[in-house]
């Protein structure tokens, strides 16, 4: 640390020595900047003095602007000195108080995970498509045609009723299924055989419970060629529930009733989730239907210019929303939809 000048002059000595008074207990960042700026400030004693010089003779001018340079250098290094030890003072007690131990093992960062619904449409087409089907997107605000018409679905069918769908502007609907793909594709007339699977979001205007909601995830193929049979359906629908849930669960196939499939069924799976009376899922009765599916209307091949006598084909489709609550054992389907992190940080962990 530099000495302090010598001055013989009373003022500029008791300007030194409030000066070196005042040095040790600069303590602080701004408490360093109110000294610099009350020693060495433009309203200064100090820079009062310098203005003053034009008062004196030439002569003595030279030597009183020498001491007043060395009074002003005094104060901006003692200062500067005394910041650094204030710097190199914090830093210690910063260190000291956030001291950790670097040789012991890091917190790793959360990591996330595909949501349910999009890993299940992931493993599903990664399923058809080693049957040979080819996924095909449609759009999900859909002519009423390619949703209802071309699928011999009459205009007094209760699926065209306000109640059951989402019309928007335009007589545009939200698709209510992506059985509109396949109107959409048998429409271009590609060569025989046809294999195509679909997926993405269908919207229903129904009452929101444990296993319906008003949007969910669909996906859906069909087959068209000659010689397509109930056996080749049945096959299909129990390779992939197999694959998708396991082989311990039992299956079943039931009739249903689908207009653009003649004849229909459901397949059902045995419940995951009954943990005795009251389950939301499957209403206590042991049994969630996860497909309907059947062989294509013989309308649907007349609309589209292809002999029933000689083409057959089969179509099925499944939500991969309630499939997706049954591998998690999931009473509410809801829950999918949610957002709750604390859900997904739960089955993040079960296996998949």
């Amino acid at each position: 640390m530099i000495s302090p000048p010598l001055c013989e002059e009373e003022h500029l000595q008791s300007l030194i020595a409030a000066f070196v008074q005042k040095l040790p207990g600069l303590q602080t960042q701004e408490a360093l900047r109110h000294c610099k700026s009350e020693f060495l400030g433009k309203k200064s004693q100090l820079k009062a003095q310098f203005r003053l010089l034009k008062d004196y003779q030439p002569a003595e001018r030279t030597q009183r602007a020498e001491l007043l340079n060395r009074i002003q250098t005094y104060f901006e290094q003692a200062l500067k000195d005394q910041k650094d030890r204030v710097i190199q003072q914090d830093m210690e007690t910063a260190l000291a108080q956030e001291w950790a131990d670097l040789s012991l093992p890091g917190t790793l960062p959360e990591y996330g995970a595909k949501h349910p619904v999009a890993e299940l449409e992931k493993r599903s087409l990664a399923l058809l498509r080693q049957l040979g089907f080819e996924f095909v997107d449609g759009p999900e605000v859909e002519d009423p045609y390619f949703c209802f018409d071309a699928l011999n679905i009459p205009p007094h069918h209760p699926a065209r009723d306000l109640q059951d769908t989402f019309w928007v502007e335009g007589h545009k609907v939200l698709r209510t299924h992506t059985t509109s793909v396949q109107a959409r594709v048998l429409s271009e007339h590609p060569p025989l055989p046809i294999k195509v699977a679909s997926a993405g979001r269908v919207y229903r205007n129904e009452a929101v419970d444990a296993t319906h909601t008003a949007m969910f995830h669909q996906i859906e193929g069909f087959w068209l060629d000659q010689g397509i049979t109930f056996a080749h359906l049945k096959g299909i629908l129990l390779f992939l529930a197999k694959h998708l849930l396991g082989s311990q669960h039992l299956f079943r196939i039931k009739p249903k009733y689908y207009p653009y499939t003649e004849p229909s069924i459901g397949l059902d799976v045995s419940c995951t989730s009954c943990r005795g009376e009251g389950c939301d899922a499957c209403h206590d009765n042991g049994w969630i239907t996860l497909m309907g599916a059947g062989m294509i209307h013989r309308n649907i091949l007349t609309q589209f210019g292809y002999n029933p006598e000689q083409v057959t084909g089969l179509a099925f489709g499944w939500g991969t929303t309630r499939i997706a609550a049954q591998w998690l054992q999931l009473s509410n389907i809801k829950s999918l939809y949610e957002q709750d992190i604390r859900l997904f940080r739960a089955l993040k962990r079960r296996s998949l």
